[in-house]
């Protein structure tokens, strides 16, 4: 069942997320090389207590830290560690809070340092995939609209889509009805309505679409190890179209 918000609802989902995003936009900044995404890991739980927070994702389902920092060919749910990143590396930051009852979630990837040149192309494609799909976030449109936008911009640019994972759902619950691939046929599925609350999340793979989980039973990689990147808003579907709930400021990337 898919759960419409109201808007008092929706006022108070938005608190959550723009926490979510601050604290993203912050750790977009000290992202470099010699950082650890343990660092990393220990400002956002920081950041989350001041704030009178809760982390979304740890102990979810047994996870073990407050957020998923996934390198280079780590497609999702990395699992922060002591290793330095190094120049050239990028990183996917995602990460989840509950304030007040509502879960806030997003994501983001950055480069270390200096990156090459593909990696960065990989990267706006990624996020120019994202911002497609919430250009078809309106009353009336259909789920697959935006699995179908997402395809088109990443096979476009010769890159491929992840098809184990897909977005969601989210309101009281971190993850709700509908799941949203980010590929198919534009057309089909529920129709969006006024309320709904979507986390829209593309995962993208510079080679093959094939991912397979590690032994810590978590962070997803590319079997061909090929560079990843993911990119996520939560998204409100309201009278006037889409309202992004976690976006953050112009000099974060994203």
């Amino acid at each position: 069942m898919i759960v419409c918000k109201s808007p008092a609802e929706i006022e108070r989902m938005a608190v959550a997320n723009g926490l979510v995003a601050r604290i993203l936009a912050e750790l977009a900044e000290v992202t470099s090389p010699g950082v650890t995404t343990r660092e990393l890991d220990a400002l956002a739980e920081r950041r989350i207590a001041e704030a009178g927070a809760r982390p979304a994702f740890k102990g979810y389902r047994g996870y073990p830290a407050t957020l998923c920092a996934s390198v280079n060919e780590q497609v999702v749910h990395g699992i922060p560690s002591d290793r330095p990143m190094k120049e050239g590396d990028i990183v996917s930051l995602d990460m989840g809070v509950v304030v007040d009852g509502f879960y806030g979630d997003s994501a983001i990837t950055v480069g270390v340092g200096r990156i090459a040149p593909e990696a960065d192309r990989l990267l706006r494609v990624t996020e120019e995939a994202l911002g497609r799909a919430i250009d078809q976030v309106r009353a009336g449109a259909r789920l697959s609209d935006i699995g179908h936008a997402v395809q088109a911009v990443v096979e476009a640019n010769g890159f491929s889509v992840v098809r184990e994972f897909v977005g969601h759902g989210i309101g009281a619950a971190l993850h709700e009805e509908p799941q949203i691939p980010n590929y198919g046929e534009p057309g089909r599925g529920p129709r969006l309505a006024e309320g709904m609350v979507l986390a829209i999340e593309p995962m993208v793979n510079a080679g093959k679409p094939a991912v397979k989980v590690l032994a810590d039973g978590w962070t997803a990689v590319t079997r061909d190890g090929s560079l990843s990147a993911h990119f996520e808003h939560t998204v409100a579907v309201t009278a006037g179209g889409a309202r992004v709930l976690t976006r953050r400021e112009a000099r974060a990337r994203g």
